[in-house]
């Protein structure tokens, strides 16, 4: 076995790495037991269906308690609208927090997999709480919970199990949500041209699992809770994030990993003292004579080498070699705060680079947002009916998943060939042109859903006398907005996953995926900050503001027209970022060197 595990090692010139007679991966993951991982007998899409899988029913899980949260804190706990919404958007906003706790761990300690099935568990022990309390101590009366029959009220134990439950859900949905993304990419060899492709179309079905999941809450569990059968709906949820659990364990002999790199702001930090002391010291005009770490035979350590680039030339001097550095080199030992490798160096400048595009993916956040928001308030004041059959507006967010669902099949099978084809590359698109498209199709949503509103307030001003009744315009009219949003998903979400998880270094990849859900979570704030501010200038004595409570009074399309000014300007912003932005590059491919090699130094 030994000399298996030292044949895997050692790359040849024509990159074919393997252990005994078995090819090995090319991007330094490992198997279960440390070694170095087996491309058959690992990986690939047999554990990456399963984690697919596993995303699916994790989110029908946490939308099914998530989606109608604002009904149960209203019906069964009794609190105001004002309250209710008030602590749904603490929840929500802890939710997205957790995920920069769980990305943090995940990298710097614990690993992917351990990161994964721990906060997994923590999600199905908040879940079942949940469903336990609810049913035992919150439905009180019996048959309580419905729009026409409220709860009563509750003790201090009883609301106190609630919010323990529904914060357990929060730290391990949280907790998780980073971290999955991410370990299901790490099972695809971005070395091997097979799997490389196969890791891009990885991001755009996770998506659909993820939009799938919740397309089930918002409809099924979704009518079974507005029916005021909420233990029933919190049990399913229980359920199908335990069925996800165990799914995500049975996978564990086929996975592959990557070792955790150890604190990345440790790391930032030395960079960053290192430059400060050497803020003197002379360095060549090229960038030449900075230090890297080369490797020896013998370790078990993996770490890719990242390439020097131009820009933020300050930290550069973090990595320049001094006299002194050289005398602790005499020892076999350098001191991480006076001298840093140019790969530390470069994570640094990584980060800083990601940091401008990602602020310019939170606007689109707040276009995303309007979703679960002004469509919904749009819709309703809209004629919800067909026939006698009653469309409850929040649904019409099934349109959105459908779009997304129609446009990952489009985009994979049609245009990205297309534009393969047209660029004579078999990427295609990058990941930046296609958050840039995203950006583009959000505006024309944005349009849309003003011009509908146009119309809307059109006929609710020829219907109505007091304009305080509905517009006779169909509600099916917000088809089109919905589906520009979920074209706009598959673009713009999509490509950013796999943006920030290429872009991020090995030691930051589920900080990459964080990135995603922080976005959201400050697309909501600022959804938030905005419509006060549009209130605040635009209400008067005599205009009760564009977003009033009755909705025939206002002018919600010059908010819709606002957004979708504000998403251009975001766009030409985007534009200038894309273009200064610089693309990672490892040294070669991690087979080009010697793989899990001891350390040694070495000047670049």
């Amino acid at each position: 076995m030994a000399n298996c595990f030292n044949a895997c090692k050692k790359g040849g010139g024509d990159r074919e790495v393997k252990r005994g007679q078995e090819i090995c991966t090319l991007d330094g993951t490992v198997d279960r037991h440390g070694r170095p991982a087996v491309r058959r007998r690992t990986g690939a899409w047999f554990a990456g269906i399963l984690i697919l899988v596993n995303q699916g029913l994790a989110t029908l899980a946490f939308f099914g308690v998530g989606v109608n949260l604002v009904l149960f804190l209203t019906r069964v706990l009794g609190q105001d609208n004002a309250e209710a919404a008030n602590n749904v958007s603490k929840w929500t906003g802890t939710v997205y927090l957790f995920s920069l706790v769980g990305a943090f761990l995940s990298d710097a300690y614990l690993g992917r997999y351990k990161s994964c099935a721990i906060f997994q568990s923590i999600f199905v022990l908040g879940l079942v709480s949940l469903s336990l309390s609810t049913y035992i101590f919150l439905l009180e009366p019996r048959g309580c919970g419905n729009e026409q029959s409220p709860c009563g009220s509750h003790s201090g134990f009883h609301l106190a199990l609630f919010y323990l439950s529904i914060y357990l859900i929060a730290l391990g949905n949280g907790g998780y949500q980073p971290n999955i993304a991410t370990f299901g990419a790490d099972q695809f060899d971005e070395e091997d041209p097979n799997e490389g492709y196969s890791k891009i179309s990885f991001f755009s079905y996770f998506y659909l699992a993820l939009n799938l999941g919740s397309l089930f809450s918002n409809t099924v569990l979704g009518y079974f809770e507005d029916q005021g059968m909420w233990a029933l709906g919190f049990w399913a949820s229980a359920a199908s994030a335990a069925l996800a659990l165990v799914l995500f364990l049975c996978g564990t002999p086929r996975y592959r990993h990557f070792k955790p790199k150890g604190n990345p702001l440790s790391r930032c930090c030395q960079v960053l003292v290192a430059a400060a002391r050497k803020w003197k010291v002379e360095m060549m005009p090229s960038g030449e004579g900075l230090f890297e770490l080369e490797v020896k035979e013998g370790s078990q350590n993996w770490d890719r080498k990242i390439l020097h680039t131009r820009g933020f030339k300050f930290l550069d001097r973090a990595a320049v070699i001094t006299s002194e550095d050289f005398h602790q080199m005499d020892k076999e030992a350098y001191n991480p705060w006076c001298l840093c490798t140019v790969t530390q160096v470069e994570e640094v400048k990584c980060v800083l680079r990601l940091l401008p595009i990602w602020l310019c993916t939170i606007l689109y956040s707040v276009v995303f947002t309007q979703m679960a928001s002004l469509f919904v308030e749009q819709g309703a004041a809209m004629k919800t009916t067909i026939s006698s059959f009653h469309v409850p507006p929040a649904s019409m967010s099934s349109f959105d998943i459908l779009s997304v669902a129609a446009f990952i099949f489009i985009y994979r099978r049609v245009l990205d060939p297309l534009f393969a084809a047209r660029k004579n590359n078999a990427k295609g698109l990058t990941e930046l042109q296609r958050m840039g498209i995203g950006l583009v199709i959000a505006i024309l949503a944005m349009v849309a859903a003003g011009v509908v509103e146009l119309f809307r307030l059109k006929y609710a001003k020829t219907d109505c006398t007091n304009c305080e009744g509905s517009s006779s315009l169909s509600i099916f009219w917000q088809i089109p907005q919905y589906v520009l949003i979920g074209a706009s998903e598959v673009f713009m979400y999509v490509g950013q996953l796999e943006f920030f998880n290429g872009q991020a270094p090995d030691g930051l990849k589920s900080f990459g995926s964080a990135l995603c859900m922080t976005s959201i979570s400050l697309g909501n704030y600022v959804s938030s900050l905005l419509v006060t501010v549009v209130m605040k200038i635009s209400t008067r004595d005599d205009m009760p503001g564009w977003i009033p409570g009755n909705l025939n009074k206002g002018h919600v399309d010059l908010f819709f027209f606002l957004l979708a000014v504000l998403t251009t300007a975001d766009l030409v912003i985007y534009i200038i970022c894309a273009k200064w932005y610089k693309y990672i590059k490892f040294e070669g491919k991690s087979g080009d060197k010697n793989a899990n090699e001891q350390a040694e130094f070495r000047v670049v």
